[in-house]
């Protein structure tokens, strides 16, 4: 779920969330970032979304949302893009257009589990892991 916080937002200045479709062809639904807008959505293997284009703000302007999210434990087969059950982030060209090469950099960073584990005092580390089982 992703809720805007800015206020006085205008269409010039882009920064509208897309939902793409499966085989990522066209956009289905686009979402301005206007204060107090709510996009929520299932993010599966497939629910392809994001960001796409820079923005166009005034430079004392910025971009704001709140980003919250919901875990769970298993997702039915049809969520799940066979062969990379273990990813964080999956990266789409356009049609026509290739990803930022900055964004290429970022998926291939560590998973976010790992990053998480690097922060953590190892003893909450196997406490969590006590608790899960």
């Amino acid at each position: 779920m992703l809720v805007y916080l800015n206020k006085d937002w205008e269409d010039e200045y882009g920064g509208h969330f897309e939902l793409w479709n499966r085989d990522m062809t066209r956009c289905v639904s686009k979402i301005p970032p206007r204060f107090n807008t709510m996009a929520m959505f299932t993010t599966t293997d497939f629910s392809y979304h994001g960001l796409p284009n820079p923005l166009t703000c005034p430079p004392d302007r910025s971009r704001k949302s709140l980003a919250l999210y919901y875990y769970t434990n298993g997702r039915p087969s049809s969520e799940i893009n066979q062969g990379l059950e273990d990813h964080t982030t999956l990266f789409r060209d356009r049609k026509g257009l290739t990803v930022d090469a900055g964004m290429r950099k970022f998926n291939a960073l560590q998973s976010t589990k790992d990053f998480v584990k690097d922060l953590i005092p190892p003893i909450f580390v196997k406490l969590g892991k006590k608790i899960l089982k």
